[in-house]
């Protein structure tokens, strides 16, 4: 039989189509863009084998498609493996509140890491490397919320003070659930990130922060299902702590923490206590992982009042990427994009401004590139 190049040639195109990825990229609202751009020029500079998706989302898909959030952004997001967000003000929560509700990403991974040239309030950050994960659908970010004479006919009262809850009026009230899927689901990614850093070298332990000392019904629940799973997990240590005593030892020694679990409000505000404790939000990277399908952000918010000076600092919209490489098989590629960024804090030289240098936003990410 006679080779034919052709054959192979066609073969190996087939391959590579079938292993191509496709992510939708949201800029995002005010200063976010200034980050996200860069961000894709340094992953262009890896030669990925990616397709890089644009729905039309916020101003430009209201002025078209007459909504923030047409049914065509929807559709791409469907059709996509991954996005990679900026981050959402008004105009782009609508994308926002889909990738996380409409795509059950349940487990929002915050990666706190001191590196050198990061600048910590801390006197000594050296070992600083941990991860807390929120639940990222439940409690009281579901959004249900109202009027309290709205529970009337439940005849709800305070197992304190017996006071009826609608005689408590006027007033408002907001609905916390904890429940055994939700909770399980994202205890058992927990135990499964801190058996993987374990073979990197990590302790390989799991703390539970939660309020089940006053909240024992659904706090208290939250602990239950993770003892439960715990169990499933016998190489990794397990440790539950009240969310009060949690937040004291995250600031008086954030070292001896591996991978933290929690309910959706505490891990929300404690990871950005969290990243203060390694210099700010702008080095916080983050990822949102379901059990198809994952998004990934910077933990910052839009920086409204930089928008335009091009000062924002995108180490967190960095990492974030490399998260995303690492979750779509592009190990090296991510392990790449860390290492350059741990350069240039290292050598100290081309700083964003929140970490004591003067570079703008393209200048520090023109400097991650010399090292990629």
């Amino acid at each position: 039989m006679r080779f034919r190049p052709s054959i192979l040639k066609e073969t190996l195109k087939g391959i590579l189509m079938a292993t191509r990825k496709r992510v939708v990229v949201i800029e995002g609202d005010d200063a976010a863009p200034e980050a996200v751009r860069p961000t894709l020029e340094l992953l262009d500079r890896l030669n990925l084998n990616i397709d890089w998706l644009t729905p039309p989302i916020g101003d430009q898909a209201k002025e078209g498609y007459g909504s923030t959030f047409p049914e065509q952004a929807r559709r791409a997001i469907d059709e996509s493996d991954a996005t990679f967000f900026g981050a959402a003000s008004g105009k782009s929560t609508a994308a926002l509140f889909y990738l996380r509700f409409g795509k059950q990403t349940y487990a929002n991974v915050r990666p706190v890491k001191w590196l050198p040239g990061f600048k910590s309030p801390l006197a000594d950050p050296k070992g600083l490397d941990l991860v807390i994960i929120r639940e990222n659908l439940e409690d009281l970010y579901l959004g249900v919320e109202g009027e309290i004479q709205e529970l009337d006919s439940l005849n709800l009262t305070s197992p304190f003070t017996g006071e009826k809850i609608t005689d408590m009026v006027p007033g408002r009230y907001a609905l916390k659930v904890i429940t055994e899927k939700g909770t399980a689901r994202v205890t058992r990614f927990a135990f499964e990130l801190a058996r993987k850093r374990k073979e990197q070298g990590r302790p390989g332990k799991v703390t539970c922060a939660t309020k089940h000392n006053m909240l024992f019904r659904s706090d208290g629940f939250f602990r239950e299902v993770a003892q439960k799973i715990a169990g499933s997990f016998p190489d990794i240590v397990f440790e539950s702590l009240i969310v009060d005593d949690f937040a004291h030892r995250l600031a008086a020694n954030p070292q001896q923490f591996d991978v933290a679990v929690m309910p959706n409000l505490y891990g929300d505000i404690l990871s950005d206590m969290a990243g203060g404790l390694i210099g700010g939000l702008g080095l916080a990277p983050s990822g949102c992982y379901g059990e198809n399908y994952a998004y990934f952000e910077p933990v910052h918010g839009t920086a409204p009042d930089i928008a335009g000076k091009h000062i924002i600092n995108p180490t967190a919209t960095i990492l974030s990427a490399a998260m995303m490489l690492d979750y779509l098989g592009f190990k090296t590629e991510a392990e790449r994009m860390e290492r350059a960024v741990q350069k240039v804090y290292a050598e100290g030289r081309t700083l964003p401004r929140d970490q004591g240098g003067s570079a703008t936003t393209e200048e520090f990410a023109a400097a991650v590139k010399d090292f990629l």
